[in-house]
């Protein structure tokens, strides 16, 4: 009887311990485990074919990345919104998952940051140095370029 007792309790320390585990990190680790990784580069679109069957397809973080489904095909563009991670789920005509992934979204390799103190700029140099608008830059650094790219969409005609 006393064999059993430590049995039994040494197995509830072991289902507690796996719990206390699995509740440490969360079901985004258990769920990242078993999911397609998808890395998207911001400020460029990526078209990519759906699950079969998949008939919805759902973003967990629009802010993140945004989804276009084409009409009589069996494929999605995926348009990366901010940095940072989400997830996608598809599903098919009755509601059921048929897939699910991992969206990660980083910037592009070619962008060289410059960081002064707490100022950070952002240039793209692919091949030759040019300032970029990139999430996180300074605000002086955002309006200077954005403004300049304002003045020569309006001296070309732009609207």
């Amino acid at each position: 009887m006393r064999r059993d007792y430590k049995f039994h309790r040494a197995r509830n320390a072991s289902i507690a311990a796996l719990l206390a585990c699995a509740l440490a990190t969360g079901p985004a680790a258990a769920q990242s485990s078993s999911s397609e990784m998808i890395t998207l580069t911001l400020d460029q679109a990526t078209i990519l074919s759906l699950p079969q069957n998949a008939m919805t397809v759902i973003i967990g973080n629009p802010g993140v990345a945004d989804v276009t489904m084409i009409k009589k095909t069996s494929q999605m563009v995926l348009t990366p919104k901010s940095f940072g991670r989400t997830n996608m789920i598809a599903l098919d005509r009755d509601g059921r998952s048929v897939g699910e992934s991992i969206i990660r979204v980083v910037a592009p390799s070619s962008n060289l940051v410059v960081q002064r103190g707490l100022e950070r700029e952002s240039w793209d140099c692919s091949p030759r140095c040019n300032p970029v608008v990139s999430l996180g830059d300074a605000t002086r650094h955002l309006t200077d370029t954005i403004g300049q790219v304002q003045a020569r969409a309006a001296s070309m005609g732009a609207k």
